[in-house]
């Protein structure tokens, strides 16, 4: 006569497959495991997105306080790296673009430089806003006055005759200290560079032939 009927044994194992199929602690260790792994992984990818989104570049800024007019040298530049939301449109971001070139304006030290920064072709178009603006090099005639102009100034330019030859002209470049003054010395002056019209700056360039040329500033 066997130990166990067949009854017993189905009954046992219908308890087995019902306690298996029953909530208990294993099945909640198990779920509460795959929920923490889940977050983990979750919490991977926005850490990996984020990172994505705070990229930098490399970018060049002053290493030192740079003067208008003055030239650039290889020592004058610095990179550092700028968050991508940071750095601005037209950054200089190799040398190559910047030695050589010449500074508009002041820069500090730290200051990104950017194309805006730098006498190219485009600087008239950019300042004016007038794609077909010419830079003009004009003698002003009272050095005091020329010693105060700073980059952005507007002007009107004047002959010694009066007549006004550009009106709204913009400083583009003045490289003279701005505590010269009357020329100390004989040595000539740097022109300042004016940013004006195309027909404008033929107008000027005629008149300083022939004429003192003088400023009123805006």
């Amino acid at each position: 006569m066997p130990l166990f009927s067949r009854d017993v044994l189905a009954t046992r194992l219908i308890d087995r497959v019902r306690h298996a199929l029953r909530p208990g602690w294993t099945r909640s260790v198990i779920v509460r495991r795959c929920a923490a792994s889940v977050l983990v992984v979750a919490a991977l990818a926005v850490a990996l997105t984020s990172h994505r989104d705070t990229d930098d570049h490399e970018a060049l800024a002053a290493a030192r306080d740079l003067l208008p007019g003055q030239a650039l040298a290889a020592d004058d530049l610095v990179p550092i790296r700028v968050p991508t939301g940071l750095l601005p449109d037209g950054a200089i971001r190799m040398s190559s673009d910047a030695v050589g070139r010449t500074v508009v304006g002041r820069v500090r030290s730290g200051e990104l430089i950017t194309d805006t920064r730098l006498i190219s072709g485009r600087l008239p178009a950019q300042l004016t806003g007038d794609r077909r603006a010419r830079l003009v090099p004009v003698h002003i005639a009272d050095e005091t006055v020329a010693s105060v102009l700073r980059e952005g100034d507007l002007v009107d330019v004047v002959t010694e005759d009066s007549e006004i030859v550009a009106r709204g002209a913009i400083v583009a470049l003045n490289a003279r200290p701005a505590d010269s003054g009357a020329l100390s010395g004989r040595v000539a002056a740097a022109p300042v560079l004016l940013a004006m019209d195309e027909a404008a700056a033929h107008r000027v360039a005629a008149a300083a032939l022939r004429s003192s040329i003088a400023v009123v500033v805006h």
